[in-house]
């Protein structure tokens, strides 16, 4: 079968097919644009009972195996399978505004093993395609039409670190902002980082208006690599000069994620250190409550009188601070909550 998204075997597809470039375009345009269900994206596509398998055009590479719904918020979370039976969890926040996000993974399992994360504590079992990653947002898309919502921000929040695949992500990036295909605007995409420097500038150069955020924690050396183990390869002055070289080339605010944990990174002199560290760069912080998970039982999450302390505390210090809420924590939805239990095909 034809992956739709490999334009090389498409357009062999279209030739062999004898179909005008109009039938790919609205093929696409009905699928990856408006989300229809498959039978009306395929409506122009029809093929015979003795065309051979090869000549089937393949719509999705996931097999969606459970959804979830939270029964507080507007959260729901999709446990989608490869062909080979992995797992891969996808979230849609539905937030109150009326706005819709999606939470997309980029891996199964996740390599940078960092101790607040459920998905860190399965380990990493491989990649996902550009296809794959691309199927979630076609099947959310699909899902939201039903409910006659639209899809508004994605971000690659989800299971895995974004630049442990960088080839298949800047794939999936290119496509979805490709007006021949998503046509998604790069400012409604975001792409999140425990901080690979390199990856960093690299993203920012190709993709200058495709926001990210930075996993940050911590501007104590000792206290980052405790919770990233991935600090002790790649630490704070070599992040910090990736953060200037960012700036520098998309001239706007990355975002810097926050974990609160009680005892651990939520004093007010961490807040005093916190602020020293971004005087002279041009950050949003993100102050995110923790989400407890099983494998961290010793970690707990600041009070919200705590994380309000510390967020007046940066506000003061002229830094422009958000708290965020969470959605799904009822079916381990939440950041740091994907799917930790399953890991090989069933």
């Amino acid at each position: 079968m034809t992956d739709l998204f490999d334009n090389a075997a498409t357009e062999s597809l279209r030739l062999d097919l004898r179909l005008s470039h109009e039938v790919i375009r609205r093929l696409r345009n009905r699928l990856l644009k408006r989300f229809l269900p498959d039978f009306a994206v395929l409506a122009d596509f029809a093929v015979t009972a003795d065309v051979p398998e090869s000549h089937h055009l393949k719509l999705h590479c996931l097999e969606l195996s459970q959804r979830y719904d939270s029964q507080i918020d507007g959260a729901t979370k999709l446990l989608f399978r490869t062909e080979a039976g992995l797992p891969i969890e996808t979230v849609i926040l539905r937030i109150a505004t009326g706005r819709t996000t999606l939470c997309l993974s980029s891996q199964v399992g996740c390599a940078a093993a960092c101790e607040f994360c459920a998905t860190g504590h399965m380990g990493i079992a491989q990649n996902l395609s550009a296809a794959q990653i691309l199927d979630q947002v076609v099947q959310v898309g699909q899902l939201l039409t039903t409910e006659q919502r639209q899809l508004h921000n994605i971000v690659f929040m989800g299971m895995g670190e974004p630049f442990h695949n960088q080839q298949n992500l800047f794939e999936a990036i290119e496509c979805l902002t490709d007006t021949r295909k998503f046509s998604r605007a790069p400012g409604s995409l975001l792409v999140s980082t425990v901080g690979i420097p390199e990856a960093m500038v690299r993203c920012a150069q190709r993709f200058p208006s495709v926001n990210l955020a930075l996993s940050l924690h911590s501007v104590d050396q000792e206290v980052r690599q405790s919770m990233i183990p991935l600090a002790r390869k790649f630490q704070l002055p070599e992040i910090k000069r990736a953060l200037t070289e960012m700036n520098r080339l998309q001239k706007r605010p990355v975002m810097l994620e926050y974990l609160m944990l009680r005892g651990i990174n939520d004093s007010l002199e961490q807040a005093q250190q916190l602020a020293a560290w971004t005087h002279d760069i041009n950050v949003h912080i993100n102050l995110i409550p923790f989400n407890p998970i099983d494998d961290a039982p010793h970690l707990q999450g600041s009070s919200s009188e705590v994380i309000q302390q510390f967020s007046g505390s940066l506000k003061n210090a002229g830094l422009k601070v958000t708290t965020r809420y969470s959605l799904g924590t009822d079916i381990a939805a939440a950041c740091g909550q994907l799917v930790r239990q399953v890991t090989r095909p069933t």
